[in-house]
């Protein structure tokens, strides 16, 4: 299978995953603390039980990296490529009976987000791409080609986290830019207003995973956005623990 055939397969995936989930929250359902105390319901389960069993069906030479997976206490040797997979990325949102939640399937190559699927269930959008091939988001049945932009004059459209909406530090980095609208909102959306060229900027300061944002970057920066570092270097992946440090997400630059 070569890239584009990977990411079609990410895409089925990330299909059928958001479907679940949709039944999941349709019957209802509870919600359960994991060790680290974050949220976890049957939807996660289920949808990574979808994505994980389609990718090692159709590759069962490219490993897996899956957050419930990983959770408990199951984590695949990484190689030179491997996927990331976070099955529902916004459980408290999606918990809150909120539109703001995410399927994400990220492939990693030599420590670079290649391609990415990234399902909005509620909101009945796939966003995909992959370097060198471009960025698209499908909605309701319509596929069109993203492009992330260039800010404008007038002033940076900053996406940022619902649940740091009140950091100190945030608004402190912020003071530093001409803005001309923020909007917090939660998951990967942020990610994908970027890319959709109707934001521009997205600070994370704060706690991810790389299954978090593997997908939506490789999605970015198929758009033509880039995620860096605080230090001014690309976000890369395969590091000890999984864990990101904090990371800026631009759109053209």
């Amino acid at each position: 299978m070569d890239d584009s055939a990977l990411l079609d397969l990410a895409v089925t995936l990330v299909e059928q995953a958001a479907a679940a989930i949709m039944q999941v929250r349709a019957a209802g359902f509870s919600v359960s603390a994991k060790a680290d105390d974050t949220p976890v319901t049957i939807a996660d389960m289920q949808a990574e039980a979808i994505i994980t069993a389609g990718l090692r069906a159709a590759r069962p030479d490219i490993p897996v990296i899956a957050e419930e997976e990983v959770a408990a206490g199951h984590v695949t040797a990484l190689a030179t490529q491997y996927w990331l997979v976070d099955p529902l990325d916004g459980t408290r949102e999606f918990a809150a009976g909120r539109q703001e939640f995410a399927v994400n399937i990220g492939l990693i190559r030599d420590g670079v987000a290649v391609l990415g699927a990234v399902a909005s269930p509620a909101l009945h959008e796939v966003h995909y791409g992959a370097l060198g091939q471009g960025a698209f988001r499908r909605r309701h049945g319509e596929t069109v080609r993203i492009f992330a932009r260039k800010a404008p004059p007038e002033g940076l459209t900053v996406m940022a986290s619902r649940h740091y909406a009140d950091d100190p530090a945030l608004a402190a980095l912020l003071a530093r830019y001409r803005i001309a609208s923020l909007t917090n909102i939660g998951s990967a959306l942020k990610f994908l207003r970027v890319a959709d060229g109707v934001a521009d900027f997205y600070p994370r300061l704060g706690r991810t995973m790389e299954w978090d944002t593997a997908a939506p970057q490789a999605v970015l920066e198929a758009a033509g956005g880039c995620v860096l570092t605080t230090a001014g270097e690309p976000l890369r992946y395969g590091k000890q623990g999984f864990e990101n440090p904090d990371f800026f997400v631009w759109g053209l630059r």
